[in-house]
């Protein structure tokens, strides 16, 4: 229970720091339909286990939990046991921790739970991160090389950059109608320095997988939760046209 709650912590610690800076930023929202998805799920599962699972753990969730998704431990000990020979094992990563804190700043923290933490009034945490995997850019002066329009300053840098491509971020700055004296930076848009291995639109779709993944790690028995409530309303609304009728039965003589 401490280890959930200093991730959430720090996880929610990462949420402030960007909602401070992001500013008015808008998410983009999340396709919800990928979370009930197998086959974006599996291919989620093998972005996270090779592009997160390098610095990230996920002490939370055991590889055989992946069978929920329609994976055997046969292809989970084949495809996705890089950081442990056992299919029992949680998602642990072997970075060393001083290693980790002179290389990014902070220790990178643990993702099982970053879905549902990072959620806000801006939109939910599938949300953030669908947007935030997708706004990395290209700056010098930061590092690590590289920045980001969700969470600017951030100390990660960009793990995906191969299938996204490098870009640089264009930046304007914008008058103050009603004080001529004050300028706003705004963003304009990207500019694509290098490409990626991936369309624009697969990495759209990558990175949606790869959150539905992480959506569903927060909550592996969302979708049975989600049933289960649905038949219980059902039952609840069957039982009570008969009970009425019980009821209607029973107390037609009395007067």
């Amino acid at each position: 229970m401490k280890k959930i709650l200093a991730s959430l912590l720090a996880a929610f610690a990462l949420v402030t720091g960007a909602q401070a800076a992001g500013g008015a930023l808008v998410l983009d929202k999340f396709p919800k339909e990928r979370v009930s998805d197998l086959a974006a799920l599996q291919n989620g599962a093998k972005l996270f286990v090779n592009y997160c699972l390098n610095c990230h753990s996920a002490a939370f969730m055991r590889f055989n939990r992946l069978t929920d998704i329609g994976l055997t431990e046969q292809q989970i000990k084949d495809n996705l046991l890089f950081p442990t020979d056992k299919v029992g094992e949680v998602m642990k990563v072997s970075l060393d921790p001083k290693d980790a804190k002179a290389w990014f700043g902070a220790l990178p923290p643990d993702l099982t739970l970053v879905a549902r933490s990072r959620a806000s009034g801006s939109g939910s945490g599938a949300d953030y991160l669908y947007t935030y995997l997708r706004t990395f850019y290209r700056d010098d002066t930061r590092p690590t090389g590289w920045n980001n329009l969700t969470f600017p300053n951030v100390g990660m840098p960009h793990a995906l950059w191969e299938l996204q491509g490098q870009r640089a971020a264009k930046f304007v700055d914008v008058v103050d109608p009603h004080d001529p004296t004050k300028k706003t930076h705004e963003f304009e848009g990207f500019e694509q320095l290098t490409p990626g291995t991936m369309s624009p639109q697969e990495y759209d779709s990558a990175i949606a997988d790869l959150v539905a993944y992480m959506q569903w790690m927060g909550e592996p028995a969302q979708q049975q939760r989600t049933r289960i409530g649905v038949g219980v309303l059902i039952f609840l609304a069957i039982f009570f046209v008969i009970a009425w009728r019980l009821n209607a039965a029973f107390w037609k003589d009395v007067k």
